[in-house]
């Protein structure tokens, strides 16, 4: 049955969930608080990332937060501070980072991410779309013994789960990839992964679903809802009212405000990331992440793009030069020849991840509202998880059999 269904969010979270909507014949408008040029869906590294199986909250991530947290260059910053919410999430976070929890987690977010990455592939041979997607497969790259052990381990979990892994040598990665000019002691090699480039997606399916009638509304804040019973009937917002069959909270970081509105509670901290780009050769042509220092470099389409920090400090988009110069130093360190001008350094942008306490995505009903789903919390992996988690939402509102199992996903989930 077609239904009228409004999205809250106009990033790759939103939009995904809009695409599916519309593929099964409902009428979908989209809510956007912004003008659709700029966040994480935007600044992002690009990634597909079946090799990103282990949460953010893992066993020895306390540890290394607390030795890192008054460095102003380190990749994991917390801002400390004395609200509630962030108090409440830390100790969720905390609770949730154990050997126990982040073992249930690696199947729950290798198959989430494999299902996300042939829903990508699907997208690209429909016809619809000509976007950049390459399946080259990721390189961690370590400098250190102890960055070897880390990702050894990460490494032999990732076999026992079937994926193809590679160890290359200083020698081989040079044999292997002379342009790039690695100066690393070594790298493990995932063939799961995919890159695409962010921008141009995101262009091109906002462009997609305005020409087949899905009403995309930008800079436009929701201020309230109304209720009768059980069932959210409408959205009050800068721009208007918009009558609800579906409510599709998908909003990012914003996702908590919103759900206050409607007397739920969705742990969520913004985690902030930066990005750059160099519009010049770098023979980089393979994404790399430089597991010490925890960025992301990235071959998109006509540039390298490096990405990376987690600062949890709020929502703010202010762009930290600390930070920025931590990424730059770090790609300079593991590539020899590679210079990045202070040109390049002051273009950085900011992005806002919104960051679940157990490192996976909320996605579901709610039971308070029979006409409400939660799209969100997808931290680091919310453009891997675009459109699988559009495709999930898509089946629950149409009633179908989930391709996945949704309990890890349910938004009314303890921590």
């Amino acid at each position: 049955m077609r239904k009228n269904c409004v999205v809250i969010g106009g990033g790759i979270i939103g939009l995904c969930t809009a695409y599916y909507l519309l593929k099964e014949g409902h009428k979908v408008t989209v809510l956007e608080k912004g003008n659709m040029a700029g966040g994480a869906s935007y600044v992002n590294a690009g990634y597909i990332t079946p090799s990103h199986f282990i949460p953010l909250s893992s066993p020895g991530i306390i540890t290394k937060g607390l030795k890192w947290m008054l460095n102003n260059q380190s990749p994991f910053y917390v801002k400390p501070r004395l609200e509630r919410n962030f108090l409440n999430w830390a100790w969720a976070f905390k609770k949730s980072a154990t050997s126990f929890k982040v073992q249930q987690a690696i199947p729950v977010l290798k198959d989430i991410n494999l299902f996300s990455r042939a829903l990508y592939e699907e997208m690209q041979e429909s016809g619809d779309f000509s976007f950049s997607y390459a399946r080259k497969g990721l390189l961690m790259c370590y400098k250190t013994e102890h960055g070897e052990r880390e990702e050894h381990e990460v490494a032999e979990i990732a076999k026992k789960e079937g994926m193809g892994i590679r160890h290359y040598s200083t020698a081989e990665l040079a044999k292997e990839f002379p342009k790039a000019n690695y100066n690393v002691t070594g790298a493990f090699y995932y063939d799961t992964d995919a890159h695409m480039t962010p921008d141009d997606f995101m262009l091109q399916l906002r462009e997609f679903l305005e020409r087949a009638g899905v009403e995309i509304h930008q800079n436009c804040e929701v201020k309230a809802f109304e209720e009768n019973g059980e069932m959210i009937q409408k959205v009050t917002t800068s721009n208007g009212s918009f009558e609800v069959e579906e409510l599709i909270l998908a909003a990012g970081t914003w996702t908590p405000f919103l759900a206050k509105k409607l007397n739920i509670s969705v742990s969520i901290e913004a985690g902030k990331g930066y990005s750059f780009d160099i519009k010049r050769p770098t023979g980089i042509e393979i994404p790399s992440i430089l597991t010490e220092a925890k960025v992301a470099v990235t071959p998109m389409d006509g540039f390298t793009r490096f990405a990376g920090t987690m600062e949890l400090g709020g929502i703010n988009n202010q762009v930290n030069p600390n930070r920025v110069d931590a990424i730059a130093l770090a790609a300079e360190n593991y590539f020899d020849q590679l210079q990045i001008s202070s040109k390049e350094r002051n273009s950085a942008r900011s992005g806002l991840r919104p960051c679940s306490p157990d490192g996976l995505p909320y996605i579901g009903r709610p039971k308070k509202w029979k006409n409400l789903i939660i799209n969100s919390g997808h931290a680091m992996m919310g453009w891997s998880l675009g459109p699988a988690s559009g495709k999930l939402v898509s089946q629950i509102i149409n009633k179908k059999s989930t391709s996945l199992d949704m309990a890890s996903f349910n938004p009314d989930r303890k921590f």
